[in-house]
């Protein structure tokens, strides 16, 4: 089998340059994911936001400081939200033919998958963590989620569709 891929699609950087809860459970369940795996290649997708380091560089620390090598991380620095992840995320692994996992927030997988499977990926979603904010909070993320998929998905389509003409 070949080596297993998981894309972390990062969150907020805090303003002393720590990671969000919710970056911070992202990287913890898919470290968590990817030690039921042989030899996971780990992608931790995110530049740089308002605070600290690129989103990847601080999920690297973690991975790292959870027991996952450096030798096993591959830093994607450039993206700065949810569809440039997934295009940069898709250029790395071309030619990849291991399983590709996406590993997010339960209410941001779906989008994170269709973005990777629009750009060539055959993507799945790793077990996402445990929500972490109360119900009113998961509900405006969902329904921001609910705005934001149908809009990716019309420009990864028309994304695609520039690639064929030229």
């Amino acid at each position: 089998m070949t080596r297993p891929a998981i894309i972390i699609f990062g969150a907020a950087v805090r303003a002393d340059g720590g990671p969000s809860l919710t970056l911070r459970r992202r990287v913890m369940a898919a470290a968590s994911f990817g030690a039921t795996l042989e030899d996971p290649l780990y992608i931790p997708t995110g530049g740089q936001g308002r605070h600290g380091p690129p989103e990847a560089e601080v999920m690297a620390r973690l991975l790292q400081d959870l027991g996952v090598p450096a030798a096993a991380i591959r830093l994607e620095l450039t993206a700065t939200d949810t569809f440039s992840s997934a295009r940069a995320c898709a250029r790395m692994l071309r030619g990849h033919d291991g399983p590709v996992f996406a590993a997010s927030s339960g209410y941001h997988l779906p989008r994170c998958v269709m973005l990777l499977r629009a750009f060539g990926l055959p993507a799945r979603a790793a077990p996402p963590p445990e929500a972490a904010h109360g119900w009113q909070e998961r509900w405006w993320w969902r329904g921001r989620e609910a705005l934001a998929l149908p809009y990716d998905a019309v420009l990864a389509g028309w994304e695609r569709l520039r690639r064929r003409r030229s």
